[in-house]
């Protein structure tokens, strides 16, 4: 007998081929069949292949948010819909980032940008030329905790953390106006869930990962960087700007040596352990123990993920 998780997964999973049936055959669109093909594999290779957190939230929150009254097959399959929507949501976020951040693997295998067969010299050709216009203007010391912290909101928090609870409250009839203090929450989760992501681009296996960190090479306003230049002496300081954002392998490993030497892994470990107390005494703050329950099943998936 299939495990729930397991069981809930393999039920998402056959929605998606559902939806990408309807897409591919809708008259809307007018595709040949070689659109189609091309579609269908490209489909497959961003969408799938993750762990399906952001999409099964949907899921698993709205139930949650039902407790005491079964959802119908119906709703279930309504909140499979809106589960999917953020999953290509984020299949389309990962493509963009990957050719920013000049990646060469994720979720263990080549970027898609990286095929032979795809043509995505208009986009890249965009991108860098942003990128370019911005290297000249490049300042480190700018690189802040303040600064840090919007772009990781916006990039990561609220469409990562938020989006899918919001989707299941609307689902289940509810007002987003009577949750602030959940979206605060979730925003604040989602903030810890970044840093835990800068943190393993540095510090994790990329065989357990599925990718190879990139951020030092690519002059990434990484949570690394801000608390290292926080606590670094000029000397270090000195090591840092020298080596930051070089693809250089030495570069890197002096870097590297310098988060060690600065016992930013400790720094990290006793964040990671405040930012877990604060948000445990935040949920359990909830008036509702059927949010507690969404907000906990959320942190306890991604508390010390590798």
């Amino acid at each position: 007998m299939a495990a729930p998780a397991a069981s809930a997964s393999a039920a998402f999973r056959r929605v998606y081929d559902t939806l990408k049936d309807e897409l591919l055959r809708d008259p809307a669109f007018d595709f040949n069949d070689d659109a189609i093909r091309w579609l269908d594999g490209m489909l497959d290779y961003n969408v799938l292949g993750g762990n399906l957190n952001r999409g099964l939230a949907v899921i698993e929150s709205y139930k949650l948010l039902k407790a005491g009254s079964e959802p119908s097959e119906e709703e279930v399959f309504l909140a499979y819909i809106l589960g999917w929507g953020i999953e290509w949501l984020q299949a389309y976020f990962l493509i963009l980032d990957d050719i920013m951040e000049n990646s060469h693997t994720r979720r263990g295998k080549p970027c898609w940008y990286r095929l032979p067969k795809v043509e995505f010299k208009t986009t890249s050709g965009e991108l860098l030329d942003q990128i370019i216009t911005n290297e000249g203007r490049k300042d480190l010391n700018k690189y802040t905790v303040h600064i840090y912290r919007r772009i990781v909101e916006y990039k990561t928090a609220y469409y990562s953390f938020y989006l899918p609870v919001a989707c299941a409250l609307l689902l289940s009839g509810q007002s987003l106006d009577d949750y602030v203090q959940v979206k605060k929450i979730l925003v604040e989760m989602g903030v810890y869930f970044q840093i835990q992501d800068d943190y393993l681009d540095c510090f994790g296996d990329p065989d357990v990962i599925d990718k190879i960190g990139t951020d030092i090479e690519n002059f990434k306003c990484s949570w690394l960087f801000v608390q290292a230049l926080q606590r670094a002496d000029d000397k270090q300081k000195d090591v840092l700007f020298e080596n930051y954002g070089k693809p250089d392998p030495a570069c890197v490993a002096k870097v590297k040596a310098l988060y060690k030497e600065l016992a930013l892994e400790r720094v990290f470990s006793e964040y990671e352990r405040e930012s877990y107390e604060k948000l445990i005494s935040d949920i359990e703050a909830q008036p509702s123990e059927t949010v507690q329950a969404v907000l906990k099943s959320f942190l306890h998936r991604i508390y010390k993920r590798k």
